[in-house]
């Protein structure tokens, strides 16, 4: 440290001094719930064990605290408040996607309407424009564009505006870091306090029966019916009137406040179902069983008045009298049960689990619970709220109407289960038990946190308690059902004796109604009764004596009192409980007394000096007692004379049952014994001591003390635990206390030792206890960081003087005893090391040895000796747990410290050589023990994470206590120990890197790192495991220094020398391969990411300055991440595939498969894509594990910090030396940091509940690969997903020590967020959006500056533009957007020429892109882009008169966002337009030349393409008409090819869009053709197609694009055919794409004819991964062929008509419309009457239902009229024989038919012989499919058909039918039958049979019909022959069932032929004479029959 370099002194102090002692000793008082502690009662000389345990309880906590810890989390920013209003701090960013989201709601709101859609049809282009540009206002214009200035001070001036008002702490825009990787973070033990259940309060309220005549007394208690346990004391309660009260004057002496309270706490830890509140209600004594005295009350009602009213009031007077005699009794009365049930549900209950038992401690999070959650566990030690008793229920009135009356023989706690578990079963008791009729209403409610006005069970006031409150609530003890594990805090010291039954059955016949009174006696007098006993309700506080209920003549009665004792803190032999039982004269006899005694029992307290609890039988004595019967029990009193007379002969008749609740007696007989010894070596005794039941001499006291410390541990768990604090001091006590037993040193250090490890095994295998995070057990963290402090040496060793008085507890700890006071037996003892007393001081001066024995031993030293020397199990054990000891070590070297006022000495000498030693030699074990689990199966693994863990705080600790150059080396041993012997390397890297992760959390890890200036006295980290390789060979940088900064060089890692570790394991993350790296690499940019984060959160860090060194720290990161770029996430593919350009956000959008993505990587860019193409160019290809979008954003936002930060110049000069490759590396990176941090809009928070993504990582790994890949919003919410929550980003990041972690988590595990929260994430991440976008900015003008002084400017102009385009492709904000603009702008102005004839590509994008915001709703960012626009025209024009290419290209770019962006705004820009003319008239310096000409031409262009947008806008909701008027714009242009594709590829967005598929593949077709035709003009490769006729295969219709003669344009001329696609890679783009659309459209017989003219193009370039996946897709093709066969669908086409003016030039037009498969006529009609009804109104439309000719004079003029047919493709008779496939027949369509019937009457429909027919075959203008999915009709043909013909047809088509049916594979049996039954069935109306019967029953009359007479014959025959072949195909196929269907059939066959018989063979006998003249003939119309209809469309529809 003293190196320091001049320098950095000062940012030492600035970054809060390297203070020596980082840790501080503090005090702080313990919480107490009561106004005063509860201490025991004052004036009495205390046991020590006593003493002790009271002393623990009331002691300060002694915490040891990082003492600087505060600045880095609590003031979290200094500058800006709190971290929770940070979002207020920020300015609101404005993204123009959410201003066009409010305006299009509002637009979408109102109605919409279709204008009409007259002048459609205008032929030729679009120029008209309606109105003049120069009508409009231009927008402002920016001052200063158009003055000449350098570009360097254009530069400067854009980095001044740019640097101005920045958001300074780029994390806190950051959401944080998820926690799972968040080891660091210690989290902070449970502060031991008292343990309370959940509580319910319960209020009394009423308490009334039918008659009111007397007191009655109540008392509350929860029973556990499944347990049959008694869960709680009594409570007891008195609703008694004033008169009542009165009753009782006499036997009251006086009232205290806290006997008053009418509502009582419950507390419950282990709730469930089957707990009961009962009430149980006495009555003053009176004569009568229970049954008589309750009679009244069952029978009389008051409010009858008369009689009834004579008779309660002569009750009350009996009821006075009785209660002025016997007021002290009670008898048993009534009692009722309540079921709780309803607070303690079993639905609550399974959540409660988890969290009721990690209280208690059950449940061990052995997992390494969340933080927050582990915490939030026990932090709300289990309020109701937890368990389900809390939200949903507030309070319940409880009324109970009827009560059970006691039974005089039933009133045992037995007896009482036996009533509840009936009564839960049927819910009232068996008839026999009488109900007394009464209202009880009680309020339960959940208690509230703080209640005021409240006692303990003790009745000591808890705080808040006010002073003048009169009824206070009562607190009621529970005894829980079972153990629970939490230490005692408080002195509790109760016993409670519970009486159960008295056997007096054989007694004398006196006795009958019998009371006990029951006594708590110090001594044998009967003054001695102490007032310990707790009074009841409206009475004393501490009664003296007490008296049990009274069952009336019941000589062997039950009891069911409780009585509660406060026991003396000092007991006595002499304490004792005394009974006396009395019989009771209900009646009044003159002279005698209301008692008369009966005998006596007693039971001592006291046994063997240890505290009598549980059931005993005791004897009564029937005679007063003798002197001394206290000394002994009542079951063994030695004899007496004269003999003691025994009731029974001494036998037990009396049950009792005592039980003790006390943190004093532990009632255990290994933790009672180990106190006793313990304490007797602290104090004077004399011996023999006796313990238990055996006496200890002095001699074996040592042995015994041994034997107990090793028997702790076998002590039952709850009373070791609840005694934990106490066991471990008095055993750390032992371990240094230097003790001299009976003239010998005696020495219990490792005996301590051992037990403590066993103490320590045991809590953490405890199934019951629970665990943190990291694994420690809980109850031991909290000791160690709460409890333990040095154990006091006490310097007069016993035996040589008094007691101790008791110290001050406050310097309790810190007895500094003088040396002087050190005994002279201390001097004899020579005790060197108490562990190894065989050790004889080796000192040559005496003087020296004195000292050594005067300092006694050191608490961390003999820890670290003992930990050094264990063996077997306990070593092992002792580093199982190693974080326990570590964690003691700490706390006792600080107290140390800071005891011994060393703070000012040198570290180097604060601790001893041999304590380093075996600090040393602790290390080495643990990191080996660590390497050997690792070894071990998959379980052991996390055993030694949690060791490894361990490790890393202690020696964190360890940094800020002892030499730090010493703890450095242990950290270098650790990682060279751990490499030698793990070759995982991912579980090694894994470990380090928790590790490193721990240390770099340090307080000082800044000063730690930054200031080894000279590396003489830094020590040399470890050689990394992986050595990493410079990010490339250096040897021709000028300026070797700067280049290695950014390097990870073997000088760094030893200046910096944690840095160095922690970049070394990231490199070596980065570059492993195998299992699980990738949660390696997760781990290890965590990291990184959290140093960063806690940097760049840390006040002290905040001046710029500093922020400069420490970037310079993390440098040789930079050389990380550059090195690492291949296997970053690509967020550019990623988002192209969830609809990138934002254009629409619907849904529509993601599953268009245009955008280009698929062409992308080979067409390179198209307008708005980006591609991640590039990216790989810079690359050398090698395998890479890819990391996941979250670790790759985490590493860039670690990346653009160093950039934010570091020195720019620095930055500058390292660039220029840079090579292009890693140039272009950096721009790469920067290309996929803009995809990375786009702004995504306020996240619509139900799309994916923030709890799934708590969910386990690993899962998300493999899940990420899918979603994230996969569409739309949900693949953007995982990549935007933030772990924890957005709205605290940063908060105290990664601080270790940081408490309040929870406060945000708990907000963010309700899934919905509400609109505020909404707009605050929003608020953050826009800021964030705007703040990385412009460090990316800031760092594309370094490396423009940088490299403009090199030459290497031509490679690297595209790649800047690159990133700016692609920054501008994103939504961004106008902040932003202002910057980039200039920047733009700068760069026209310094590259211009450049720019025009290298990056023509890059050129086209920049073009589109702000003419993109040439039209956005922002004025600023409009403004920006205008004029960054105008100074591209005017320097392309002045640069090498380039403007044609740019006219070009902005021409085609405004064409291609008209035809794509629905949110397009025509109107801002033509705005814009009208801006950029300005510029021009303005523009002086240009007035002279052709430009501002040219560009009003341009503008006059750009106009008319916007005229035919408002024409798209107009038909926005007529898909056919849009795409016509798209089909046109694209026609206009047929002379400028770059324009026709754009609109070509328009229209395929368009289509894509509407799901047709196969319409917008033959818009890419057209649109390769196109290409073809240009190419083959250029150049003749043999491999490419010969323009478009090459094209035929795949459709026709492509030879429309071969239009374009030669002479019209050459391909040469400026500007023309520039752009990208008129290339080979441009072709095979649009092909390739185009197939994977024919295949989404199910085409798959054209995607083979478009790979025919793809391969040869491949091959030539010799490209055989893309031949390969070529064949692969042809595969899949011919697959889906053969298995799809039939089941495909192909189009369905109708003929639309429109007839009416209303439809301007539609009128009268016919089209062939295509529709997708199977729509029904009903769909099209009901589609095209809504639209057309919604133009022009219901009323005025209506739907032709016929297909017979319109005679438009019958129609209504002011009508609009829609004919919808049916049409079927139709084929000449020729082509069939071409047309063989069901594809065939369906593709290339341009003839269609449809028929209509009609007979001569008019009718449609008539008889057989006057049935006739018309054909109409239409012809389109084109074939199907074509690039739109209407094409007009250009050419109809009629036939009328006669109704033999009509005949004929028919019966062709059922042979045909039956032919299908037959010849089917695999049969169809169901089919066949269905055609049969049509064919042969007997009742077929108009069936075969009639046919024949009409046209064959006799020869025709006509001649002319011979021909047809004969054709329909034949027709029969085949017809016949078909049916007999069916019913025999059906023969074979049936099953037994239809067997007598198919004699059925057989029989209509049979019968079907004999009737056809006679006319199939009847024959003409004309037609068969020999032909000797020919006669010619008029054609009729059969002569035409060639027009047979597609045979096959039967088939389909069969």
């Amino acid at each position: 440290m003293t190196h320091l370099n001049r320098l950095d002194v000062e940012l030492t102090q600035e970054l809060g001094d390297f203070s020596e002692d980082d840790l501080d000793v503090v005090f702080t008082p313990k919480e107490c719930r009561t106004l005063q502690p509860s201490l025991p009662e004052e004036g009495v000389e205390l046991d020590p064990h006593v003493r002790d345990c009271v002393q623990t309880y009331i002691r300060e906590w002694l915490i040891v605290n990082q003492k600087n810890q505060g600045s880095s989390e609590v003031c979290s920013f200094k500058k800006t408040g709190s971290r929770k209003d940070f979002h207020k701090t920020l300015q609101k960013q404005n993204f123009e996607s959410e201003t066009l989201e409010s305006s299009e709601r509002r637009t979408q709101a109102g109605p919409w309407h279709v204008n009409i859609l007259c002048d459609v049809s205008g032929k030729g282009p679009l120029t008209a424009c309606d109105f003049d540009l120069r009508s409009l206002q231009p927008d402002p214009r920016l001052e200063n564009l158009l003055q000449q200035v350098s570009a360097e001070d254009f530069e400067k001036q854009n980095e001044e505006a740019r640097r101005t008002n920045r958001q300074a702490e780029i994390f806190a825009l950051y959401p944080p870091v998820d926690e799972e990787d968040a080891v660091e973070i210690r989290p902070v033990p449970e502060c031991p306090k008292e343990h309370l259940g959940s509580r319910i309060l319960v209020k009394v309220l009423t308490l009334k029966f039918e008659i009111e005549i007397e007191p009655l007394f109540a008392s509350l208690a929860l029973y556990d019916v499944k347990e049959r346990k008694k869960i709680s004391e009594n409570f007891h309660c008195d609703l008694n009137s004033d008169q009542f009260r009165g009753f009782l004057r006499a036997h009251t002496p006086s009232v205290a406040t806290s006997s008053q309270a009418r509502s009582a706490l419950f507390s419950v830890t282990y709730p469930s179902s089957d707990i009961y509140l009962v009430i149980k209600i006495e009555k003053v004594l009176q004569q009568g069983e229970i049954g008589d005295c309750a009679e009244p009350y069952m029978v009389i009602k008051e409010s009858d008045g008369g009689k009834s009213k004579e008779k309660v009031e002569k009750l009350k007077l009996q009821a006075e009298s009785f209660c002025q005699r016997l007021g002290r009794y009670r008898m048993p009365f009534a009692w009722a049960p309540i079921s709780l049930t309803s607070f303690f549900s079993v639905s609550t209950l399974e959540r409660e689990v988890t969290e009721v038992e990690s209280m208690t401690g059950r449940s061990s999070v052995g997992d390494r619970r969340t933080l927050p959650q582990a915490r939030r566990l026990s932090e709300r030690a289990l309020s109701l709220e937890e368990n389900g008793l809390g939200s949903n229920f507030k309070t319940i009135n409880m009324t109970i109407n009827s009560f059970y009356k006691q039974e005089g023989d039933r009133l045992s706690d037995e007896d009482l289960f036996k009533f509840l578990a009936d009564y839960k079963r049927s819910s009232s008791l068996q008839r026999r038990v009488k109900s007394i009729p009464g209202l009880l209403r009680l309020e339960i409610s959940t208690a509230p946190e703080v209640l005021s006005c409240c006692l303990t069970p003790e009745m000591l006031p808890v705080n808040p308690f006010p002073e003048n409150r009169t009824r206070p609530h009562k607190e009621i003890l529970e005894f829980p059902i079972r153990e629970v594990y939490v230490p005692h805090t408080v002195y509790r010291n109760l016993l409670y004796v519970y009486p159960q039954r008295l056997n007096f059955a054989n007694k004398l016949a006196s006795a009958r109604n019998i009371t006990i009174k029951i006594q708590f006696m110090c001594g044998e007098d009967p003054s001695n009764a102490m007032p310990v006993i707790f009074g009841k309700s409206n009475g004393p506080e501490f009664l003296q004596e007490v008296y049990t209920a009274i069952t009336y003549h019941n000589k062997s009665p039950d009891f069911y009192e409780e009585v509660k004792i406060k026991l003396p803190a000092k007991l006595t032999v002499n304490h004792h409980l005394l009974f006396t039982f009395y019989h009771i004269s209900c009646q009044q006899k003159q002279g005698t007394s209301v008692e008369s005694l009966v005998g006596y029992s007693w039971l001592p307290v006291l046994l063997n000096e240890r505290l009598q609890t549980g059931s005993y039988c005791l004897p009564v004595a029937l005679e007063k007692l003798p002197p001394n019967y206290s000394m002994h029990s009542a079951e063994k009193v030695p004899v007496q004379s004269p003999p003691i007379k025994w009731a029974e002969g001494h036998k037990g008749v009396f049950n009792i049952e005592v039980q003790a609740v006390s943190s004093v007696h532990t009632q255990d007989n290994h933790l009672e014994k180990f106190f006793t010894l313990c304490h007797s070596l602290e104090s004077q005794v004399t011996f023999p001591i006796r313990v238990l039941d055996q006496k200890i001499s002095e001699a074996a006291l040592e042995h015994e003390l041994k034997l107990s410390i090793i028997c702790l541990n076998s002590s039952r768990l709850e009373p070791l635990v609840l005694f934990l604090h106490l066991v471990l001091d008095k055993l750390f006590q032992l371990s240094v206390q230097p003790m001299v037993i009976a003239g010998q040193t005696a020495n219990f250090s490792q005996f301590a030792f051992e037990s403590v490890v066993a103490i320590a095994n045991s809590l953490h295998n405890s199934k019951d206890l629970s665990k943190d995070q990291h694994g420690r057990n809980c109850l031991l963290a909290s000791y160690v960081h709460y409890v333990f402090r040095l154990p006091e040496l006490q310097r007069d060793l016993p035996k040589s003087g008094g007691p101790p008085a008791l110290p001050d507890p406050r310097y309790h700890t810190y007895g500094r005893t003088a040396a002087a006071a050190v005994s002279s037996k201390l001097m004899q003892a020579r005790v060197m090391s108490s562990s190894n007393p065989d050790l004889v001081g080796t000192h040559s001066a005496a003087d020296e040895e004195v000292k050594s024995i005067m300092s006694s031993k050191h608490f961390h030293e003999e820890l670290a000796l003992q930990m050094v020397v264990s063996t077997g199990m306990v070593r092992e054990t002792v580093f199982k747990y190693a974080w326990f000891f570590f964690e003691l070590l700490v706390k006792s070297m600080a107290q140390y410290v800071h005891n011994m006022d060393k703070q000012d000495n040198f570290r180097k000498t604060r601790f001893s050589d041999r304590f380093k030693d075996d600090i040393t030699t602790i290390v080495n074990v643990v990191t080996s023990e660590i390497a050997a689990l690792l070894v071990k199966p998959q379980k052991e693994n996390e055993q030694a994470e949690k060791i490894n863990i361990s490790l890393a705080f202690f020696l964190y600790d360890l940094l800020s206590l002892m030499d730090r150059y010493f703890v450095f080396n242990l950290i270098r041993h650790y990682c060279n120990q751990l490499s030698a012997k793990l070759n995982n390397l991912p579980t090694l890297i894994s470990m380090r890197l928790e590790f490193l992760r721990i240390l770099c959390s340090h307080e000082h890890y800044l000063n730690l790192n930054l200031f080894f200036m000279n590396a003489d006295t830094s020590p040399v980290s470890p050689c990394p495991s992986i050595s990493s390789q410079n990010s490339s060979s250096c040897s021709s940088f000028q300026d070797q220094k700067i280049a290695n900064m950014f390097d990870l060089t073997s000088e760094y890692r030893q200046q910096h020398f944690l840095t160095g570790l922690l970049f070394t394991e990231l490199a070596a993350a980065l570059d492993a391969e195998g299992e699980g790296i990738s949660r390696v690499q997760r781990k290890a940019v965590s990291a990184i990411h959290s140093l960063l984060s806690s940097h760049d959160l840390d006040p002290r860090c905040s001046k710029p300055e500093v922020k400069l060194k420490i970037a310079a720290l993390y440098l040789p990161l930079v050389g990380i991440i550059l090195d690492a770029l291949p296997q970053f996430y690509d967020f550019t593919v990623a988002d192209a595939r969830s609809g990138k350009n934002r254009s629409s956000g619907s849904d529509e959008e993601q599953d268009s498969a245009i955008n280009q993505n698929i062409a992308q990587a080979i067409a390179g860019n198209h307008f708005n894509l980006k591609t991640s193409g590039p990216l790989l160019s810079s690359l050398p290809y090698k395998q890479y594990n890819m990391l996941n979008a979250d670790t790759t954003r985490n590493l860039m936002i670690c990346f653009l910090w160093i950039m934010k930060n570091a020195d720019q110049t620095l930055l500058r000069r390292w660039i220029a030396d840079l090579p292009s490759m890693q140039l272009n590396r950096i721009l790469d990176l920067l290309f996929i940091c803009v995809s990375c941090f786009e702004y995504k809009g306020k996240q619509s928070s139900d799309k994916v509940s923030t709890q799934v993504l708590q969910k386990s990582r690993d899962a998300k790994a493999r899940l990420e690969e899918a979603l994230l890949r996969g569409e739309g919003a949900r693949g953007e919410m995982m990549r935007r997903r933030t772990p924890g929550n957005d709205r605290f980003p940063g908060l105290n990041e990664n601080l270790r020590w940081k408490k309040e972690q929870t406060h945000w988590r708990q907000a963010n595990e309700k899934p919905d967020k509400t609109k505020a929260e909404l707009d605050q994430e929003a608020l953050i991440s826009g800021n964030l959006a705007t703040e990385a976008n412009l460090i990316i900015l800031d760092m594309q003008e370094n490396i423009i500056q940088a490299s403009s002084a090199l030459d290497c400017k031509d490679t690297l102009l595209g790649g800047i533009l690159r990133v700016l385009v692609n920054s501008l492709s994103c939504d961004q904000s106008t902040t932003y957007l202002t910057h980039c603009f200039a920047t733009l702008r700068a760069l026209i102005a310094k590259f211009g020429d450049l720019l025009f004839e290298e990056e023509v590509e890059q050129c086209a994008d920049l073009c589109q892109r702000v003419l993109h915001h040439c039209s956005s709703s922002m004025d600023v960012t409009r403004s920006q882009a205008c004029a960054t626009l105008y100074l591209l025209m005017r320097f392309s024009f002045g640069a090498t008169s380039n403007f044609a290419r740019v006219k070009m290209q902005v021409t085609m770019s405004l064409a291609s966002l008209v035809g794509k962006a629905p949110d397009f705004n025509e109107e801002h820009l033509r705005r814009s337009l009208r801006t950029i003319l300005a510029y021009a008239e303005e523009d002086i310096a240009m007035q002279t030349t052709p430009f501002p000409i040219q560009v009003e031409e341009l503008l006059r262009n750009l106009n008319s393409i916007l005229y035919d947008t408002v024409k798209m806008r107009e038909f926005q909701e007529d898909p056919e008409m849009l795409m016509d008027l798209m089909y046109r714009i694209a026609k206009s242009y047929q002379t400028s090819p770059d324009l026709r594709l754009t609109w070509l590829q328009n229209m395929a967005e368009k289509h894509s869009k509407k799901k047709c598929y196969t319409e917008a593949a033959m818009c890419l077709v057209h649109a390769a053709a196109l290409v073809a035709e240009y190419l083959s003009m250029l150049e003749d490769h043999n491999y490419l197609p010969v323009g478009s006729v090459s094209f035929q295969n795949i459709s026709s219709n492509v030879l429309e694009e071969s239009a374009v003669s030669e002479d019209t344009l050459s391909p040469d001329e400026d500007g023309v055919c520039s752009g990208r696609y008129f290339t080979e890679s441009g072709l095979v783009g649009l092909l390739e794409q185009a197939a994977e659309l024919f295949n989404t459209g199910g085409l798959y017989e054209t995607v083979n004819e478009v790979y025919k003219l793809v391969i040869p193009i491949l091959e030539a370039h010799r490209d055989f991964r893309k031949l390969s996946s070529t064949h692969d897709k042809l595969q899949k093709a011919f697959d889906s062929i053969i298995s799809k066969g039939h089941k495909r669908m192909f189009g369905t086409y109708f003929r639309v008509g429109f007839y009416g003016s209303k439809f301007g030039d539609l009128d009268e037009q016919e089209f062939v419309y295509k529709e997708p498969a199977i729509t029904k006529l009903p769909e099209i009609s009901h589609r095209l009457e809504g639209f057309y009804s919604q133009c022009f109104g219901a009323e005025f439309v209506e739907v032709i239902k016929d297909s017979a000719p319109v005679d438009k004079t019958k129609l209504d003029p002011n009508k609009a009229y829609i004919q919808i047919t049916f049409v079927e493709p139709y084929f000449d008779e020729y082509e069939m024989k071409d047309r063989i496939t069901y594809f065939e027949k369906n593709f290339n369509l341009r003839r269609f038919m449809y028929t209509t019937p009609f007979t001569l009457e008019g009718r449609p429909r008539g008889e057989l012989h006057e049935q006739y027919r018309r054909n109409t075959v239409l012809t389109a203008m084109h074939a199907f499919p074509y690039i739109k999915t209407r094409i007009s009709v250009i050419h109809r043909e009629e036939f009328v058909l006669t109704p033999i013909e009509v005949a004929i047809e028919d019966m062709k088509k059922k042979t045909l039918q039956l032919a299908v049916a037959i010849n089917q594979e695999p049969p169809d049996a169901k089919m066949l039958q269905m055609v049969l039954q049509g064919s042969v069935g007997a009742t077929v109306n108009q069936g075969p049979l009639e046919v024949a019967q009409v046209f064959l029953a006799e020869i025709p009359a006509d001649p002319k019909l011979y021909r047809h007479h004969n054709k329909l014959r034949l027709c029969f025959k085949e017809f016949i022959m078909r049916c007999g072949e069916a019913v025999e195909k059906n023969k074979r196929l049936i099953t037994a069932d239809q067997r007598e269907y198919q004699q059925e059939l057989k029989k209509n066959y049979n019968k079907l032929k004999e009737n056809l018989r006679p006319m199939i063979e009847r024959k003409i006998p004309e037609l068969y004479k020999p032909i000797f003249r020919v006669e010619s003939q008029k054609r009729d119309s059969f002569h035409r029959s060639s027009f047979r209809k597609c045979e096959t469309q039967l088939s389909q529809g069969s």
